[in-house]
């Protein structure tokens, strides 16, 4: 094998520190949710915490000179993508404040695996036979994760998986989305999703519409930032590196995930937990892996490439 020049290699690098911050910043995105939603109503949190975001991203979008309704941004896949993302949120959301932090963090994991099985369904992409064995071997880890027959199970523990079904289903839309608009765009109406699904859930919890307290402000506007910032560290790890140097690294989401969920909110994790996470990990990485030596699928890579624009392999 031909060693890649010392230019790439630190391209490498310079990515896979990008994608770490990247999954550092989501993982704090999370802890701040969980926080919030211990003490406000869960549709206070996402309406409040989506608004934020929406002013983060509008205010970047502004600074490059950047309209939010560029040409194409009705596109039909946009708007399957803006719902898909109202779905997608509002139940990791929902799972994120409800159940544990770390088994949720563990099975959004999987949603690069659907992404290649829908990309197989819905644009007649080509999967191999060993790519849809690993699927099926991530799948199996989610089940150890949710352990339907175990006698502690909660129906709750479903909320992540629909959260992850639609984040995928959000992901094969963009993928049939025009290229051009920017990623401020993107994510100022990936936020605005959160906002709509807030709204939408606040007529199931009955709770009456107000402002969150200003105690309650600081965790909010973090939780916002730090989304912000991990989008934003997320489009620099993807264009800065090679896809399948730089991906690997979004696993560490998971790791950061059990650790808090642990060391802050004293969750526990077993040997079968453990084990499910190895085989989501383990299925993304050969998916990755096997499409960067052949022609094919590219969705595992996709469901970061084609939110940030990011080079192809």
């Amino acid at each position: 094998m031909t060693p890649l020049p010392a230019s790439d290699r630190r391209q490498n690098a310079l990515g896979s520190l990008w994608m770490v911050a990247s999954m550092l910043a989501f993982s704090v995105e999370d802890v701040f949710l969980k926080l919030a939603g211990a003490s406000l109503p869960v549709s206070h949190v996402m309406v409040a915490f989506g608004t934020l975001g929406m002013l983060v991203f509008a205010l970047l979008g502004l600074c490059r000179g950047q309209s939010l309704a560029p040409p194409g941004f009705m596109h039909p896949s946009m708007i399957l993508r803006f719902w898909f993302e109202v779905f997608g949120r509002l139940f990791f959301t929902l799972s994120l404040v409800l159940t544990a932090l770390s088994s949720t963090v563990a099975i959004l994991q999987a949603t690069p695996l659907v992404v290649v099985a829908g990309a197989a369904f819905v644009f007649g992409e080509r999967v191999s036979r060993l790519r849809w064995l690993a699927i099926l071997i991530g799948l199996v880890g989610v089940m150890l994760i949710l352990r339907p027959s175990a006698e502690e199970f909660s129906a709750m523990s479903f909320l992540a998986v629909l959260g992850m079904l639609g984040l995928a289903l959000r992901d094969l839309a963009t993928r049939a989305a025009p290229r051009a608009i920017p990623n401020a765009v993107l994510g100022f109406y990936s936020f605005a999703s959160v906002v709509v699904a807030g709204l939408i859930y606040s007529v199931w919890e009955v709770e009456p519409p107000g402002l969150p307290e200003i105690i309650h402000l600081p965790v909010l506007a973090g939780a916002a930032l730090a989304g912000a910032a991990g989008y934003i560290a997320l489009t620099a790890a993807m264009r800065t590196g090679d896809v399948s140097a730089v991906t690997p690294f979004r696993y560490t989401r998971l790791i950061c995930g059990a650790i808090v969920g642990v060391a802050l909110f004293g969750e526990t994790a077993d040997a079968v937990d453990v084990l499910g996470a190895a085989l989501i990990i383990a299925a993304g990485l050969f998916i990755l892996l096997s499409t960067q030596r052949a022609p094919g699928v590219s969705m595992l890579a996709g469901q970061h490439d084609l939110e940030t624009g990011a080079k192809k392999p």
